[in-house]
């Protein structure tokens, strides 16, 4: 059988941030691949889900997130 992937569902927490003029909300965390889901927004247009690193974020959401 397959593992399942553990995720932390963030989406109901209402995180985002800004970077340039592009806008991120953050959907899922994942811990075991230290990856954000985050669904983009750029000028106000959804530009759709991205996966970035855990590294890759500023430091205030990195401290809401906290990583175990």
């Amino acid at each position: 059988m397959a593992k399942e992937k553990k995720s932390i569902e963030l989406s109901d927490k209402k995180i985002s941030f800004n970077l340039e003029r592009v806008s991120y909300n953050v959907i899922r965390f994942f811990p075991t691949k230290m990856t954000v889901d985050v669904m983009v927004f750029e000028d106000g247009i959804k530009d759709g889900v991205k996966t970035i690193p855990f590294a890759h974020l500023p430091k205030e959401i990195k401290k809401i997130i906290k990583p175990n």
